[in-house]
């Protein structure tokens, strides 16, 4: 009976689809078309004509959302000329699922397409800049006329613009670059021989040191990021397969053009085993139907969201959700360990919307650990922007109904933010490292904090919140050397990759670190820390890498590793033209076909 009635249902909420050519659902009516899993409850929070176009959204410390409407797109403005992109404070007071207040907090953006907000302001992707908009504590409007910390983005990236602000576990602000255009970045005036160049990839920026780099290279209109329970980032992208773990110093695969470095020779693989249409060319996959439906809907994916919240059920617990445009849908992948790295199985799709106008774009969970969803919503994609429709919805998601929760992260105590280090949902984590980030920076941190921290990172069980502590005492700037030296005895995989992670940040270490790195590499029986290593050497010191290669490309048991290995070559390969003979000296003892084959082919190419 209950599955007669379960079929009863999808027959259903398949004849209440709602065609492209018929006028839009109200956002009043949406939720009711809506397939959730038993036990979750979807809300309108907020819809036209409160808000239109919310391209991007994020969480403050006081869990207000704050959304931009681009009015810009699809006809971004050129640089210097004034917008009308908006930038909305929303507020749920009683918890009720929908808001009550909205600000404006600013309305004369122009071309906007990313939000973080942290170190005293709000922080916006603008193409052609990245934007600092200051504000006073408690004041909800600007402080002062926006800064350009850095600038460059290319405008002729059209649906392909930087996108997608997150702050980092190591304290830095990352984004994600599409692949139409080359953009060069750099501070303000930059001569055009010193700017960075980047098309497709992940990038980030440290707030602190200003310093802007490339973190990865590669896919196509990468659109969503987000950090695992250990740390690790992972990408959602179009055409392409949709999921990326991101490895520092990675060189992915992509959908057309070559990378920047010619010398690559071969590029890294999506983590995921599937794909979320039928096969066939992609475009075909347009709407979701057919087998595309049961596959996942379609190729075009927004909005990663890794749930480390503490409402929905544990089972869903570090899964990897996503929005997809052409499926009109919520897909759900399974993270799971495998070799160096990750692979994503397809995990049941989480919500249908039934509603060929839903184009979601932005998955977060907050304080309550309940989930805001975007939509866009259109008839149109990416590609089709001859009509973009003046609507705009945000959804909330959650399993019940959670008691509401009014948070004032910046009211708490050094002591109290050490203390969320342990929380079960990360939000509360997230947002009190920045803090103690923020403080530590101003000079305002207790002294105890150190101590404090150091306790749980010696003390607690649970690896993740011995993460925590870790990533904090780093951000704070209390993690010497000598303690770094110290993990790298852990007994745990996490702790020792991410020491070796952050003893390169700088680029630049002692001899001591060196040394102990080549005996890490000799020694470490984690592929995972065998990984961190072979992407550390392009952190370091040509003349530092040789004997750390050396020790990795004598395991045997990596040649077959998606990973290792083409990380372990990009580490390598601009020393082949250095010291070819120290190079051909590695090819011989090299226990990686692959490595092999590229070091032989770049002294090869040296001799033509």
């Amino acid at each position: 009976m209950c599955r007669a009635i379960l079929a009863g249902l999808l027959v259903l909420a398949t004849l209440s689809l709602v065609p492209a050519d018929q006028p839009p659902i109200s956002p009043q009516h949406a939720v009711e078309h809506f397939q959730l899993p038993e036990g979750f409850r979807a809300t309108l929070f907020a819809g036209e004509p409160d808000l239109i176009k919310p391209i991007a959204m994020t969480i403050d410390d006081r869990g207000r959302l704050w959304v931009v409407e681009s009015h810009s797109y699809p006809n971004w403005l050129p640089e210097g000329k004034q917008g009308r992109d908006r930038i909305l404070i929303f507020e749920d007071t009683n918890g009720n699922g929908h808001f009550d207040s909205c600000k404006v907090f600013w309305d004369k953006g122009a071309n906007l397409s990313g939000i973080a907000i942290g170190f005293g302001g709000v922080w916006l992707c603008a193409t052609p800049h990245l934007l600092f908009v200051p504000m006073h504590p408690g004041e909800d409007k600007p402080a002062g006329p926006p800064k350009v910390i850095l600038d460059g983005w290319s405008l002729q990236a059209k649906h392909n613009v930087f996108n997608d602000l997150t702050w980092g576990p190591d304290g830095w602000l990352y984004g994600c670059n599409g692949i139409t255009a080359t953009s060069y970045i750099g501070r303000p005036g930059t001569p055009p021989q010193q700017r960075i160049p980047l098309n497709c990839g992940v990038w980030r920026y440290h707030p602190i040191k200003e310093r802007f780099e490339v973190f990865a290279w590669g896919t196509t209109n990468p659109w969503g990021l987000d950090f695992d329970d250990y740390g690790e980032a992972f990408i959602t992208n179009c055409v392409i397969k949709h999921l990326f773990h991101v490895i520092p110093g990675a060189h992915f695969v992509r959908m057309f053009g070559s990378d920047l470095n010619p010398h690559c020779y071969g590029l890294m693989a999506s983590c995921a085993d599937h794909i979320h249409w039928g096969g066939g060319d992609w475009t075909s996959s347009r709407g979701g139907q057919g087998i595309h439906n049961v596959a996942g809907g379609g190729h075009a994916h927004a909005g990663a969201m890794i749930y480390l919240g503490d409402n929905w059920p544990d089972e869903y617990r570090h899964h990897i959700f996503m929005c997809n445009l052409h499926g009109n849908r919520v897909n759900q992948d399974v993270l799971e360990r495998h070799g160096s790295g990750y692979v994503a199985h397809h995990g049941k799709d989480f919500l249908l919307t039934n509603d060929s106008w839903f184009r979601g774009l932005t998955l977060v969970y907050g304080p309550d650990g309940g989930v805001f969803l975007s939509d866009w919503h259109d008839t149109g994609e990416c590609h089709d922007t001859d009509r973009v429709e003046p609507c705009g919805r945000i959804f909330k998601i959650t399993f019940g109904k959670p008691a509401a929760v009014h948070p004032d992260l910046s009211a708490l105590s050094d002591e109290e933010l050490v203390r969320l280090q342990r929380h079960k949902n990360d939000w509360w984590v997230r947002h009190a490292r920045r803090l103690l980030q923020e403080r530590a920076y101003a000079g305002k941190l207790d002294k105890k904090v150190r101590l404090q921290l150091l306790k749980i990172l010696d003390e607690e069980k649970d690896v993740p919140r011995k993460l925590r502590a870790l990533w904090a005492l780093h951000v704070i700037g209390l993690l010497g050397e000598k303690t770094l030296l110290g993990l790298l005895d852990s007994p745990h995989e996490a702790i020792r990759r991410w020491a070796v992670r952050l003893m390169v940040e700088d680029k630049h270490v002692s001899d001591e670190v060196a040394k102990r790195l080549a005996e890490l590499a000799c020694a470490d029986k984690a592929a995972s820390v065998r990984l961190s290593l072979a992407s550390a050497l392009q952190r370091l010191p040509h003349s530092q890498r040789w004997t750390i290669a050396a020790a990795l490309a004598a395991h045997t048991e990596d040649a077959n590793d998606a990973n290792v290995p083409l990380m372990l070559w990009y580490g390598i390969e601009p020393l082949v033209p250095e010291d070819t003979e120290r190079a051909t000296e590695l090819l011989a003892k090299c226990k990686m076909p692959l490595v092999r084959q590229y070091i032989a082919r770049r002294v090869a190419a040296m001799a033509e």
